[in-house]
């Protein structure tokens, strides 16, 4: 397996640069992973595919405005995008501007003037730093923050909440769970009417998310660990839906780390590497493998997960998912090529380009089957 092998050629105009208007009238490509069939369908029709006692499974983090901008001594201008929280007072943070060293202090800028100084304590990898800031920066969220889109795409947003689904309720992400997009409250409530159940759980997505994969051997990249939380409600609802024959449908692959992320095997087996107790090889201590035929059924947790699903990774909890069209060579369209095939994955990727979808954070979905 190489990383070669999840590569494609996507033309620059087939790159959402706006979302539709109205969320569901995107358009869904179904694919039946068993067959190769696939459906040319609008979002607002997915409820045809899912049946009552089925159980979909939604991502509520909310996106922050991570991207704020700040000043150096000199007056050079530093742009940083808040990644994940470390502390009250710290983040690790992707930052761009030059002479950005340990002990860099650098001012926040905000309309006022008045706005909270910053230093940087620690150099991690690239262009990541650690940054401790006077005082807590969430407040000033309202008056120094913007919403970090893509690079991708290169249109301004008209409106912010166009990048958050509307559910979405724990902040802390710097991404959206794009796949989530699709829905409206009308159409959830429609869906839940035919009897389809609706279970949350929080993944705090990370910009390392979209990050192509640079090395040769994808057994060798390392893994970027989220944030994530299932509560008690939602495991017991995915329990009572496995064990009544009900489906569980993950919509986002962030739903679909989380998922397999919380059952038992994956955080208690030997067979399955744990993020917590690395294997002798360190390359290899985040990846998933092919595991026992326990049972699936998920706890209740909260923490960090790095699992990392390569195609021979076998599924324990989701049993179907809907997702976007993602980047090439990322660890995203790897996920979504374990659950269906590789070749199939390409294959659906090339029709989707031939019929004129639309591809990333604002483009159109997949239901996969």
């Amino acid at each position: 397996m190489q990383t070669s092998d999840f590569n494609y050629h996507l033309p620059e105009s087939s790159i959402a640069q706006t979302p539709v208007e109205p969320r569901d009238s995107s358009r869904l490509l179904v694919l039946h992973r068993h067959t190769g069939d696939l459906e040319h369908r609008i979002f607002r029709e997915i409820g045809q595919y899912l049946h009552p006692n089925d159980l979909l499974v939604l991502n509520q983090t909310r996106v922050i405005p991570a991207r704020i901008f700040a000043r150096k001594p000199t007056g050079g201008r530093v742009e940083l995008l808040l990644l994940r929280r470390r502390n009250e007072l710290t983040w690790q943070c992707l930052v761009g501007g030059k002479g950005l060293s340990i002990g860099t202090k650098i001012a926040v800028e905000s309309g006022s003037g008045i706005a909270p100084g910053a230093e940087i304590i620690e150099v991690l990898n690239g262009s990541q730093r650690l940054i401790r800031f006077t005082e807590p920066i969430e407040p000033w969220f309202p008056k120094i923050g913007n919403v970090p889109l893509p690079p991708y795409i290169h249109q301004a947003l008209k409106d912010s909440e166009r990048y958050q689904t509307v559910y979405a309720r724990e902040p802390g992400s710097a991404a959206a769970p794009t796949a989530g997009l699709h829905f409206t409250p009308r159409l959830l409530e429609e869906l839940q009417g035919q009897g389809v159940k609706l279970a949350y759980l929080t993944l705090h997505v990370g910009l390392d998310t979209f990050a192509p994969v640079t090395e040769d051997d994808p057994q060798e990249h390392e893994i970027h660990t989220e944030w994530c939380e299932l509560d008690q409600t939602s495991a017991d609802l995915i329990n009572r839906t496995k064990q009544a024959g009900g489906r569980v449908i993950a919509v986002g692959t962030t739903s679909v780390r989380t998922l397999e992320s919380a059952w038992n095997g994956y955080r208690g087996s030997s067979l399955v590497s744990n993020p917590q107790t690395p294997t002798s090889d360190s390359r290899l201590s985040n990846i998933a493998y092919r595991a026992s035929d326990i049972e699936p059924r998920v706890s209740a947790f909260i923490g960090p997960t790095s699992l990392y699903i390569l195609p021979g990774y076998q599924f324990k909890v989701v049993d179907a998912m809907i997702t976007n069209f993602h980047l090439p060579k990322s660890t995203l369209i790897m996920l979504v090529s374990a659950f269906a095939g590789r070749q199939r994955v390409l294959q659906t990727y090339e029709a989707a380009l031939h019929a004129g979808y639309r591809f990333y954070s604002f483009g159109d979905a997949m239901l996969i089957l």
